[in-house]
């Protein structure tokens, strides 16, 4: 796993600068602390920080093909990259390596573009050919690899994180007020935008061709469901099917040159990872890391050492504090490139910190929930299309009623849930799903954003365009199966592949998800609905296929999560940070957020009538970012 930067002038009489490359590949060698190499000739300049996992000793980047007109800056892992050298060798190629990076060279020369379709990993890359001088860029097909690029000033810019954009001294800081906006209502900025105006992500599945004739993008994959209905009437084949296919995408992912471990968090996903592992290895082979809370609401750790005991691993667990978490808050924000108001970053960060003092390779569990509709959200449109034609209409009335939207209201509460239920109620799906995992609707943010920064929309088709977008492109499909690809399309994709890279990577540990295997996840897109999610439970059919197989204990297990206790903090160990935070002579001269309410919110909440935790977050995570920016002039 590496980082990957570097740009082009348009213009063929610039030159390069090889102390812009050097500088923007400095701030990449978190994610490369192994190696690092330049190259940089005419116009182009290309820079990367290697993490050694494949191919110790002749996997140095940038590397070349054969008579150099090829020359590829690469980030991640390519699993089937062996089979895919066997087939590029009996076709000619001569290969001078072990490593995965020269495959995708091969493979460029024998299918040009194309070659992504071939790949099967996690992967971002830029590749530059001499010949046609074009710049051809690819992201990996769920966005496990994150890839920025700007073109301003007649230079094309790129990079793995926005830092190495913004170490460019021509690219521009200006922040976007409508991602500011999708921030508050996403808790992230969904892709193609980013936090400032004029850098924007490749998007998952995608390739960006940079060639004299302009900028081309090409989708190359996207999720697809074919549902077969036949699997209704045979759940225990289809069971084992299932199995059967995690089994092999495991397997895949158990290739390395160095020790690899797997995140264990005592719930299904991760303890099906470890269950997996274990047909493959001896039980000390197995190096699993788990995280325990002193806060017991909070504390998951008895789960993971039973799975671990369950499976005799190698386990290694650390117990942390609210003062060690809040500690480390400055470190996170300090590698957070835009807004990220998901808390659970910071355990993500400590887990990631402590599995890399044993291993450089872990294993983890993403992709579970959004696969086998595990979020407790598809329960709550489960409701919805059961009483779609009744209750709507009774709820929007009832959440006028002040007795039932007012008083305190814990987050972790049912009485919480419920008024964020109805919160949603007067939206079409893509929206209401939204509001109801989001944070702040189009109603609040018109009382919260100021308008010294410009006119923002609070129509919810702004607002939420990547939500209307994606469920359009997946609207012949059952509703249950378009929110689990919205959820694939924005909230895996732009949230937890995002919290597992920044934080993992930042420690220089390469994390690995067998459930996001193309084949595994085409089949599991073959399975009806109905098998996923039984009443408003989900996961069904991957539970029938660990049964016996796992602790019947974790097969029962409610659904957790990696909560983080915002709520007390911010009345606790943050309070005094956070009341210097918010200012108001600060806050006004911002000129993004209305004072008055961001005043409001918190006295609301340290008064304990409200609990306003996961809007005072947002909001402050927001702050300390645009803190940080100011200070460094811009550069984070």
């Amino acid at each position: 796993m590496c980082g990957i930067c570097g740009y082009v002038h348009l213009d063929t009489t610039r030159r390069a600068s090889e102390d812009i490359v050097k500088a923007m590949t400095a701030t990449l060698a978190h994610r490369g602390p192994d190696d690092s190499g330049l190259y940089v000739k005419d116009s182009v300049g290309l820079g990367h920080r290697r993490l050694s996992i494949i191919d110790l000793t002749t996997g140095h980047q940038p590397m070349k093909n054969e008579d150099g007109s090829l020359i590829i800056v690469y980030n991640g892992e390519i699993y089937n990259y062996r089979g895919l050298k066997e087939e590029l060798e009996s076709r000619g190629h001569a290969f001078a390596s072990r490593s995965d990076t020269e495959t995708i060279l091969h493979a460029y020369e024998e299918y040009g573009e194309r070659c992504v379709e071939k790949l099967d990993g996690m992967f971002s890359f830029a590749l530059w050919d001499h010949r046609t001088r074009t710049l051809f860029l690819a992201r990996d097909r769920f966005g496990k690899k994150p890839l920025y690029y700007c073109l301003f000033k007649n230079q094309f810019i790129f990079g793995s994180e926005l830092k190495a954009l913004l170490e460019h001294p021509d690219v521009p800081r200006v922040i976007d007020m409508e991602s500011v906006s999708k921030y508050l209502a996403y808790d992230y900025v969904p892709s193609p935008r980013t936090i400032f105006k004029d850098i924007r992500r490749v998007e998952a599945g995608h390739t960006l061709t940079v060639s004299p004739s302009g900028l081309r993008t090409r989708k190359y994959w996207d999720v697809s469901f074919d549902i077969k209905d036949e699997w209704k009437d045979a759940v225990p084949e289809c069971s084992e099917e299932l199995r059967l296919i995690l089994r092999e995408s495991t397997r895949k992912r158990l290739i390395s040159d160095v020790p690899l471990g797997v995140f264990l968090s005592g719930g299904i996903d991760s303890s099906a990872v470890v269950a997996m592992m274990a047909e493959f290895l001896e039980p000390k082979e197995i190096r699993t890391f788990s995280i325990g809370f002193e806060e017991a609401p909070f504390d998951e750790s008895h789960s993971a050492r039973l799975v671990a005991d369950f499976f005799s691993t190698d386990h290694h667990q650390e117990v942390l504090n609210a003062r060690r978490m809040l500690d480390v808050l400055p470190e996170v924000v300090g590698f957070l490139d835009e807004p990220f108001a998901d808390s659970s970053i910071i355990p993500t960060y400590l887990i990631s910190r402590y599995t890399r003092g044993f291993v450089k390779v872990a294993l983890g569990g993403d992709g579970g929930d959004e696969l086998f509709m595990g979020y407790p959200s598809f329960a709550a449109h489960v409701m919805m299309l059961s009483f779609d034609n009744v209750l709507p209409q009774l709820w929007s009335s009832l959440s006028t009623m002040p007795f039932v939207m007012s008083g305190s209201s814990d987050q972790r509460s049912s009485r919480f849930r419920f008024q964020r239920f109805l919160k949603g109620l007067r939206y079409q799906d893509a929206v209401r799903h939204q509001v109801w995992i989001g944070t702040f609707s189009p109603a609040e943010q018109e009382k919260l954003l100021s308008s010294e920064r410009g006119t923002v929309s609070f129509d919810p088709r702004v607002i939420y365009s990547d939500s209307l977008r994606f469920m359009q492109e997946v609207r012949h499909l059952h509703p249950l199966d378009r929110i689990a690809y919205l959820y694939m399309k924005t909230y895996m994709t732009d949230d937890i592949l995002t919290k597992v890279d920044r934080a993992s990577m930042a420690n220089g540990l390469e994390v690995r998800a067998p459930f996001l295997d193309a084949e595994f996840s085409r089949f599991v897109n073959t399975i009806p609905h109905s098998l996923k999610i039984k009443g408003f439970s989900g996961k069904f059919i991957l539970k029938q296929a660990l049964a016996g197989i796992l602790p019947d204990e974790v097969l029962r297990k409610k659904k957790h999560g990696f909560a983080v206790p915002i709520s007390h903090w911010l009345r606790g160990g943050l309070k005094e940070l956070l009341l210097e935070t918010f200012q108001k002579g600060k806050i006004e001269r911002q000129g993004i957020f209305s004072f008055d309410r961001v005043d409001q919110l918190i006295k609301e909440h340290l008064s304990g009538k409200k609990d306003n935790g996961r809007e005072i977050w947002s909001l402050f995570i927001f702050e300390l970012w645009y803190n940080k920016l100011v200070s460094s002039g811009g550069k984070l």
